[in-house]
C-alpha cells in the first residue's frame, strides 16, 4: 500500500491538472487544429474528451485509489495476473513519453536562455538556423540531461514536498502567465482573422477525415494524460473522501481550457505576422520558429513576451514530466520496496539512455511520439475501459459509492465506461494505426 498521501484533495486535483497539462496542449492543440479543419477538430476533440475521456479518467482513478498500488501492480490487484500485461503497458509508455519529452523539455528551456541573453532571432532564416543548432548534437544531449535532473529533483522530494509543492505555485503561475499573454495576443492587428481561420473555420468534411479523427484521438489521450498510468499513480496517494467524479471533471476542464488559450495566443500571432506556412508544416515549428520570428518584429516587447511564452512552457512541461517519471518510480517502490530516492534516480538514468536517438534524430522523435505518445495511450485507455466497465464493475461501483457519488452520477458513469468508451476507443485506434501507416 502507497504510504505517502496527498495534503489535500486540491493538492491531488492540481497535480493532475499539472500532469494533463504540458507541452502537447501549448503547440500540440495548435497545430492540429489547424491541420484538422478548425472547427471540425475542435467539436471531435471536445466529443471525446466529455464522452470517453472522462468515464476512463475517474476509471483510472478508481483503480489507483481502490488498491492502493503502482501502475504496475493495480491490474493485477484488482483482476488478476493476466491483467500484468496492462502494467507493463503503462511503465513502458509512460517512459517512452518522457525519454522523448525530456528532449522538447530541453529545447525549450535553451531557448529560454538564448531568449533572455541574446534576444529573438532577426528574421525567419536565423530562427531556423538557432533551431537546427538546438535539435542536434551537444545542446540537445545537455538540455536533455537537465531536463530529467530536475525532473528527478522533484520526485525524488516526494509526493507532498516535491510534486504537491510544485503543482501548488505551478498551476496558478501558469494560468495567470497564459491568461494575460491571450490578453495581450488579443490586440494584434490580426488577432480576429487568426481566432477564424484555425479555431473557428468549419469543414464538414474534416469530421470523417482519418487525420482528423487521429489528431483528435491523440490530442484528447496525451494532452488529459489517461492511458499512461500517471493518475492512476497519483491516485494511489488519495483518500478515500476525495469525490473523483467532480476532481475528474476540474482535470478535464483545466486542461482543455489551457489547449484553447494557447490556441488564442499562437493563432493570432501566426496570422498577425504571416507565418501560415511554418505552422502548417511543423508542430514544432509553431513555438520555435514561427513565435519567436513573429515576436522579434516587436523588438523589446516581443522579447518579454517570448521570455513569458518560453517560461510558461517549461513550467507546463516540468509539470507533467514529473508525473511521467512518478510511474516507474512508484512501480519500483511498490514492487521491489526500494527508497523513493534510488528508485528516481535509476528510472531517470535509464530513461535518459532510452532518450537518446530522440535527441539526436528528429525523426525517431516524430515516431516515439507516434507510437507512446498516441497509440498506446489510446490502447492503455481501452484496456481501462474494459476493466472497470466489464471485468471489476463492482470495484467502480463500490469505490465511487463510499465516497458518496450520487446513485444516478454512477450509474452513468458505468453505461458510458462499458458501451461508449470501449467501441469508440477501439474504433479510434484502429483508425490511428491505419493512418499512420499510410502517412
Amino acid at each position: 500500500m502507497a504510504k505517502e498521501q496527498w495534503r489535500s484533495g486540491l493538492g491531488f486535483v492540481l497535480a493532475a491538472a499539472g500532469s494533463a497539462v504540458g507541452l502537447g496542449n501549448l503547440w500540440g492543440f495548435a497545430y492540429r487544429a489547424s491541420q484538422g479543419g478548425g472547427g471540425a477538430f475542435l467539436l471531435l476533440y471536445v466529443l471525446i474528451v466529455l464522452l470517453v475521456c472522462l468515464p476512463v479518467l475517474v476509471a483510472e482513478m478508481v483503480l489507483g485509489r481502490s488498491t492502493g498500488h503502482s501502475p504496475l501492480l493495480a491490474p493485477v490487484t484488482a483482476a488478476g495476473s493476466r491483467w500484468q500485461p496492462m502494467g507493463w503497458l503503462f511503465v513502458l509508455a509512460a517512459s517512452g513519453i518522457l525519454a522523448f519529452y525530456a528532449v522538447l523539455m530541453g529545447w525549450t528551456g535553451a531557448t529560454l536562455v538564448q531568449t533572455l541573453t541574446q534576444g529573438l532571432p532577426s528574421d525567419i532564416d536565423a530562427a531556423e538556423a538557432f533551431f537546427a543548432g538546438l535539435s542536434g548534437g551537444r545542446t540537445a544531449l545537455i538540455g536533455q540531461l537537465l531536463s530529467l535532473i530536475v525532473t528527478a529533483a522533484v520526485v525524488a522530494a516526494g509526493v507532498r514536498d516535491g510534486i504537491e509543492r510544485l503543482s501548488r505555485w505551478g498551476l496558478p503561475l501558469l494560468f495567470l502567465l497564459l491568461i494575460g499573454l491571450a490578453v495581450w495576443a488579443a490586440g494584434l492587428e490580426s488577432a480576429a482573422e487568426g481566432y477564424r481561420t484555425f479555431l473557428l473555420r468549419w469543414d464538414s468534411a474534416e469530421l470523417i477525415n482519418p487525420t482528423t479523427i487521429r489528431n483528435a484521438f491523440t490530442q484528447a489521450f496525451f494532452s488529459i494524460g489517461t492511458g499512461i498510468g500517471c493518475i492512476l499513480a497519483y491516485a494511489a496517494y488519495l483518500d478515500r473522501r476525495a469525490h473523483l467524479p467532480r476532481e475528474a471533471v476540474a482535470v478535464v476542464g483545466m486542461d482543455t481550457a489551457v489547449g484553447i488559450l494557447a490556441g488564442m495566443v499562437t493563432f493570432p500571432v501566426v496570422m498577425s505576422f504571416g507565418l501560415e506556412e511554418v505552422i502548417s508544416g511543423s508542430t514544432l515549428g509553431t513555438i520555435f520558429i514561427a513565435l519567436p520570428t513573429g515576436l522579434a518584429s516587436l523588438g523589446a516587447a516581443g522579447q518579454v513576451v517570448a521570455v513569458l511564452f518560453f517560461a510558461l512552457a517549461l513550467i507546463a512541461a516540468i509539470t507533467s514530466a514529473v508525473s511521467l517519471l512518478e510511474v516507474p518510480v512508484a512501480c519500483l517502490i511498490d514492487r521491489l520496496g526500494w527508497s523513493r530516492s534510488r528508485a528516481v534516480w535509476l528510472s531517470a538514468a535509464l530513461i535518459f539512455v532510452a532518450g537518446l536517438p530522440a535527441a539526436t534524430s528528429m525523426e525517431v522523435l516524430g515516431w516515439m511520439d507516434s507510437v507512446f505518445g498516441g497509440l498506446l495511450l489510446i490502447l492503455g485507455g481501452l484496456l481501462l475501459a474494459l476493466l472497470l466497465g466489464w471485468v471489476v464493475p463492482n470495484r467502480f461501483e463500490d469505490d465511487l459509492a463510499r465516497s458518496q457519488t450520487p446513485p444516478p452520477l454512477r450509474r452513468l458513469l458505468l453505461v458510458m465506461l462499458r458501451w461508449v468508451s470501449p467501441p469508440v476507443i477501439a474504433t479510434g485506434l484502429v483508425i490511428s494505426v491505419v493512418d499512420l501507416l499510410k502517412s
